[in-house]
């Protein structure tokens, strides 16, 4: 490695690890949560049977997995100023990584949901609960134990895939390095730094999602 290319990964590792920390790293947190609540609610109608609604939750998860992450990106910040409706890149992209994600998370809560024994729910209503509280105390805590890996898979391949949010303007770390190369004309370099900050992001969460899943699975009266 030369000494100039040297300096300016030196010079450029603090900016690319500000810009991950305080844009790609919020980015993914506001979007996996919008994800997350978007999958249960789906999750939850499919599982109650609410027929009403079950066409409608089936053709968002037709639409949504049917369809790219970044055409959707480019109809909501591209396409809707065309209709009179402005987001700005930040927003627009939390929606479209919320609602893309939260169509698959919702397959997977479902599939959680279901694998929780049926005899649970007439068990709660013979001691006296709800429903509401029957699925608040006995059937989510189960379903979320048994979806946690996988949605802790879909939280890091969310923080991967935002490095899209750079096609629709949002200066996060992978936008923010493009436009270092634009001076500096370092390709290999800069682009193999954003990729071990996005490694280095990457093996915290699947370390703090094997120690969570250990402790899951002590709650649960398992060993891990």
């Amino acid at each position: 490695m030369n000494e100039r290319l040297w300096n300016i990964l030196v010079d450029s590792f603090p900016k690319l690890l500000g810009y991950g920390v305080t844009v790609t790293i919020p980015l993914t947190v506001i979007s996996f949560a919008l994800a997350l609540i978007i999958s249960v609610v789906v999750a939850l109608i499919q599982y109650a049977d609410i027929k009403p609604l079950i066409p409608i939750c089936r053709f968002y998860i037709w639409v949504v997995r049917g369809t790219p992450l970044l055409v959707q990106l480019y109809l909501i910040f591209y396409g809707l100023p065309s209709v009179g409706i402005l987001i700005d890149a930040f927003p627009a992209a939390v929606l479209v990584f919320g609602f893309n994600e939260g169509a698959y998370m919702a397959e997977t809560v479902r599939g959680a949901l279901e694998s929780v024994s049926r005899g649970q729910m007439e068990a709660g209503y013979c001691v006296g609960l709800s429903y509401m509280q029957i699925m608040r105390h006995v059937v989510l805590p189960q379903a979320f134990r048994t979806a946690f890996p996988a949605l802790s898979n879909s939280l890091i391949s969310m923080l991967k895939g935002t490095s899209m949010a750079a096609t629709i303007t949002v200066m996060e770390m992978f936008r923010q390095a493009t436009v270092i190369n634009g001076r500096v004309y370092e390709s290999l370099g800069l682009y193999g730094e954003v990729a071990l900050i996005y490694l280095m992001f990457c093996t915290i969460l699947t370390w703090v999602q094997h120690w969570a899943e250990k402790k899951l699975a002590s709650y649960g009266g398992t060993k891990a």
